[in-house]
């Protein structure tokens, strides 16, 4: 009739873990943030062999001595109840078994006989299903601890402030008695009645023989401790976002360090006093060799409203900046492109129509790809991505694991390497991590359990040249001098800063992590004078010196990377260069024993290939004899002979920028009277007008003042870009008045460019 009765009215008994609040853990066990059931109720599961030995002994001292040895019900028990029940005409005793118990909060019921039979019932039914231990397990995780507390270990955790196996004895006797009145026993409400009730376990614990009497008489002694306990929320955005991707799980392992979270807690606390209300932060720590994610802080303040401490800005797509530029140098080296030494040209320059300036909006000229890199220089970066092809340059990022986010309608172009994109920080730190781990990319992992595809996105070579350029010796202090890396321990590091100062950025990498860091407004608005090198560097230094070193090794130079010197403006290996030609040496990390020459002319006018380039020379006046002017010369001069010189020439743009022992070797002569116009090389020259070379300038109403001239330029092509001390001011077309303004006395250089690299530049002095 039983097992009829089973199988017609099984037993509803709770799959592992069903029921529970949600806890997400840290990689050692303990809570990151936890989450109650529908219902409000705070559950968490916890195994026979997780909760201390003390509070089994107790808890069956107390409530069932026979627990293993009866089929759910004892008699022995059930006969007492009984007849207390008919002398009082009502149940005083319930003579329940845990395993009743089980049943009752599982089936709960009005406690009449029918009630009582029908718990016993399912308490068979239990007992057949389920072993002891199985039926232990159920009671531990669902009794009653008073209000909205269920198992021992919400308990232990809500009023002792420790998990479930390190109890006490008196703690283990407190818990043990507490289901059997929760509300009238509450140790946070009323300490003296549930101090009674403990006391009572532990004599009965006592006179079974249990535990030794001096240990009794300590615990009866013991005072009363209850923790006010607080849900911890040490990673409560991770957290929330893990539970929302893991519906199903009520306990989540997680993969984060207690050491890295608490340091990263408490740095964005003292952080928080610094910026004004209304920005945020957030900070991520990989670790290189798994994935593994060590720290995540998405917020300055989860609770605070004002920086909307609710918005995790680990996931939140924001513009770049100049993040993404390490990996277009990375490309460009897998392309045969450049080497680390590659002459490459900052200065105005049209690029399909596209003229971009720095960030300073200085102008630096001729500059080693590994210095525009460092610098994160606008042009450079810009002219480089028009080679390597945006969409070319979006696909390798793809593999990277940044997932560009173009406007709508948008596709990739030359405005993504100064972020016109939009990415987010999870990412970008996906794709640093690759510097550390031989151009390999694989998803973060934020669980313990789990590995994630590996793909190569990046050449073991042209990974392991990047970083090492992110990490030269100068740059191991900030430009303020407030922090650096400790001997013996390398940063590799790159920062970024969006249109508007709405984003700053800074992604560093060591041997053993990688770490991101973003500062701004979660709404967008700007933050004028925060950018990624005072606002986020700073920070970045912070979080590496906290990090444990870790046992990471720093790889080796890879076979395919090599040391050569090659010479400048050429770009080829020294040992292929005439000794005239060689204006400037440079040791450069080489790609495949692949040593580019330097770029050639965007401009076909301006007759510069190929380099070195060959000049024909009057004889007596020593003037240039260029293109068709030469035939007439000939033709005019049969029996004379012209000379010939071989120049090495500088990129379009450079000698502004150059010394003057380098712009005589390398300037053309001067081209022959004969010569017309549209033969001449760079075609028509730049001139200045209203100003001459070494004037002296002042206002003698406003001496030591900011001086505004009006002036004018002529010749070259499109637009005309003015320079003060090689720091764009405006641009201008030939011809027309342009207001030019000395913001400081001394002596200035002012230059006119057009993008052509035709230029005119004088002095004068400022008073």
């Amino acid at each position: 009739m039983v097992i009829a009765l089973d199988r017609l009215c099984p037993p509803g008994i709770p799959g592992p873990g069903e029921g529970m609040a949600v806890t997400v853990v840290d990689r050692e066990g303990s809570p990151l943030r936890v989450f109650p059931d529908a219902k409000g109720i705070w559950r968490y599961p916890v195994g026979l062999d997780e909760v201390s030995p003390l509070y089994v002994e107790a808890l069956l001292a107390y409530e069932d001595r026979w627990f293993y040895r009866h089929p759910g019900v004892n008699p022995l028990a059930m006969g007492r109840a009984v007849v207390d029940a008919v002398k009082h005409g009502r149940i005083v005793s319930g003579g329940s078994t845990l395993t009743m118990q089980v049943a009752r909060i599982l089936h709960p019921h009005r406690r009449t006989i029918a009630g009582k039979l029908g718990q016993m019932l399912r308490a068979f039914q239990l007992e057949r299903r389920l072993t002891k231990d199985e039926i232990l397990t159920l009671y531990l995780n669902h009794a009653p601890f008073g209000g909205t507390v269920e198992g021992v270990q919400a308990a232990a955790l809500t009023y002792l402030g420790k998990p479930a196996a390190e109890l006490t004895h008196a703690e283990a006797a407190l818990l043990a008695v507490l289901p059997q009145a929760p509300s009238r026993n509450r140790p946070d409400v009323h300490p003296d009645r549930a101090v009674a009730a403990r006391n009572k376990v532990l004599e009965r614990v006592a006179e079974f023989g249990l535990w030794e009497r001096l240990l009794v008489d300590e615990a009866v002694a013991e005072p009363l401790a209850v923790h006010a306990w607080k849900p911890p929320f040490r990673a409560p955005l991770m957290a929330r976002r893990l539970r929302q991707e893991n519906p199903q799980a009520s306990l989540i392992r997680t993969a984060l360090d207690p050491a890295i979270q608490a340091g990263l807690a408490e740095l964005a606390a003292n952080l928080k006093g610094e910026f004004t209300s209304g920005t945020s932060l957030a900070l991520l720590v990989v670790e290189n060799e798994t994935g593994k994610v060590r720290g995540y802080k998405g917020s300055m303040d989860f609770f605070d409203n004002e920086r909307f401490g609710h918005v995790d800005m680990v996931q939140a797509t924001r513009s770049p900046g100049s993040t993404l530029k390490p990996f277009l140098y990375a490309i460009a080296l897998e392309e045969g492109l450049i080497h680390s030494e590659s002459l490459l040209m900052d200065s105005p320059m049209s690029i399909k129509g596209y003229t971009p300036l720095n960030f300073t909006r200085h102008f630096s000229g001729p500059v080693s790809a590994a210095d525009a890199l460092v610098r994160s220089l606008n042009v450079p970066a810009v002219d480089l991505l028009d080679r390597v092809g945006p969409i070319r340059f979006d696909s390798l990022l793809r593999q990277a694991g940044i997932h560009l986010r173009y406007p709508e309608g948008g596709e990739p172009n030359l405005s993504m390497i100064l972020g016109g994109v939009g990415t987010n920080l999870e990412e970008l730190v996906t794709a640093y991590a690759s510097l550390a781990r031989r151009g390999a990319v694989s998803p973060l992992q934020y669980t313990l359990e789990g590995e994630g595809p590996v793909t190569q996105a990046l050449s073991e070579g042209s990974a392991w040249i990047v970083r090492r350029i992110l990490e030269t010796p100068e740059r191991e202090r900030t430009s303020r001098g407030r922090f650096g890396m400790n001997r013996g321990r390398k940063l590799a590091w790159k920062t970024g800063t969006s249109y508007g100062f709405r984003d700053a950025w800074a992604v560093g990498v060591t041997d053993a992590h990688t770490v991101g860091i973003w500062v701004g407004r979660p709404d967008g608005t700007p933050l004028p004078g925060h950018y990624g090198a005072v606002t986020a560097v700073p920070i970045l230094f912070q979080v590496a010196q906290i990090l444990p070193a870790g046992n990471a090794t720093r790889a080796p130079m890879p076979e395919s990377v090599s040391l050569d010197v090659i010479c400048w403006p050429l770009g080829i290996a020294s040992s292929e260069t005439a000794p005239e030609h060689c204006h400037i040496k440079r040791t450069a990390w080489i790609l495949n024993d692949t040593i580019p020459p330097t770029f050639g002319p965007r401009h076909p006018e301006a007759l510069m290939a190929p380099n070195p380039m060959t000049v024909r020379v009057a004889p007596d006046t020593g003037n240039g004899l260029y293109g068709p002017c030469l035939d007439r010369w000939l033709d005019n001069h049969p029996d004379r002979q012209t000379t010939t010189r071989i120049i090495a020439r500088w990129p379009g743009g450079a000698a502004p920028f150059l010394p003057p022992w380098i712009r005589s070797r390398s300037r053309l002569p001067t081209p022959d009277p004969s010569c017309l116009p549209d033969e001449i090389p760079l075609g028509a020259p730049i001139t200045i007008h209203g100003i001459h070379e070494g004037a002296i300038l002042k206002d003698p109403l406003k001496p030591c003042q900011p001086l505004t001239v009006e002036l004018s330029a002529t010749g070259g092509s499109g637009p005309l870009h003015w320079m003060i001390n090689h720091t764009w001011i405006t641009q201008s077309h030939s011809g027309t008045p342009t207001r030019i303004t000395f913001a400081t006395p001394g002596k200035h250089t002012l230059t006119v460019m057009d993008t052509a690299g035709r230029y005119a530049d004088l002095s004068v002095m400022v008073r």
